[in-house]
């Protein structure tokens, strides 16, 4: 990681986050959408390290948010709505948003999953969309950020989003 702070715990302030927001869903004595994510960002927020943790927490609080009260099964158009939440959550949680980090892949790939689930309401064709873009603009970070070209690397907040997306998809 070279932004905002040059350092390398980006990937286990997000690895402890997602760890305490695992343990709440696990934990959750419901099955319902609704339920499981607001138990995942509640661990979240008690989890969160560091400057990714709390953006990694407030992506999944305004995900939660976005699928407060649904029940049934998770389709392509809920889950661009979760998205949509999580990308203004993150949004609002940082005093000075910059382009070119994490909030840029997960804006991408909210974007994505609106345009992919008019198209196809199949989650795994909304979640594979959702890659596909995130992988996209992760490559494009350090056109957008002067630093992670100087230092010739992509974002690390971006990269760790896409490795946990990646990992909801292997668990569907």
């Amino acid at each position: 990681n070279v932004f905002p702070v040059p350092d390398g715990d980006t990937g286990v302030n997000m690895s402890l986050t997602l760890a305490t927001a695992s343990r709440e869903a696990r934990a959750c004595a419901s099955d319902s959408i609704g339920d499981v994510a607001n138990a995942m960002s509640m661990g979240s927020l008690k989890g969160a390290r560091g400057n990714s943790g709390v953006i990694l927490s407030q992506i999944f609080r305004g995900f939660a948010r976005g699928v407060d009260g649904a029940s049934g099964e998770m389709d392509g158009v809920l889950l661009a709505k979760a998205m949509r939440g999580g990308v203004e959550a993150a949004y609002k949680a940082v005093m000075k948003p910059k382009e070119g980090t994490v909030l840029t892949v997960v804006r991408s790939m909210a974007e994505a999953a609106e345009a992919a689930s008019a198209r196809n309401n199949d989650v795994m064709y909304v979640i594979d969309a959702m890659i596909e873009m995130g992988e996209e603009t992760l490559k494009k970070t350090p056109d957008m950020l002067p630093v992670l070209k100087e230092a010739g690397v992509v974002d690390a907040g971006g990269m760790g989003l896409l490795v946990i997306i990646r990992g909801f998809k292997m668990a569907l």
